[in-house]
């Protein structure tokens, strides 16, 4: 619980600072997230250990094919930090110069998401809340199932 109050309010000084975008991702994960998870962990742990954890190789496959596939995907992008890259020599030059006249907003990458990105944060917000109540209605799931065992493990 102390967790989540020292997120809450980190969440109010980044809104004081003019970082709405900081504090909206810090109250959503910080405070409300991550408080709603470790609490319904402390109440699905049991007193019992449970059965030895086994390796599924499969799914060992599927994360190193993922990273490979991952990492293969960033072949083609310019070199971190690289002044010369687009973003560098196009986008941020404009956000810099106008941004303030355009938005009002005195803080750049609040106006960026704020503005110009909105719709692209709305989804990006949706997308985590829908992740948030997914991982809720598995846990809901497996507790319900394993009241119904009488207790045990699943």
């Amino acid at each position: 619980m102390l967790s989540g109050i020292y997120s809450l309010l980190s969440a109010a000084l980044f809104v004081e600072l003019d970082a709405v975008d900081v504090a909206f991702t810090e109250a959503a994960v910080g405070a409300g997230i991550s408080t709603i998870l470790m609490v319904g962990t402390l109440a699905l742990t049991e007193t019992k250990e449970a059965a030895p954890f086994r390796v599924d190789l499969r799914a060992l496959v599927v994360v190193v094919v993922t990273g490979m596939a991952l990492i293969y995907g960033t072949m083609d992008l310019p070199p971190y930090g690289s002044a010369e890259s687009p973003v560098n020599t196009h986008v941020a030059p404009y956000y810099i110069d106008r941004s303030l006249e355009e938005t009002s907003v005195p803080n750049i990458v609040t106006a960026v998401l704020a503005s110009y990105r909105g719709y692209d944060t709305l989804g990006e917000t949706t997308v985590i809340f829908t992740a948030g109540v997914g991982v809720l209605v598995l846990l809901g799931v497996r507790s319900r199932r394993r009241r119904r065992k009488g207790g045990g493990t699943p």
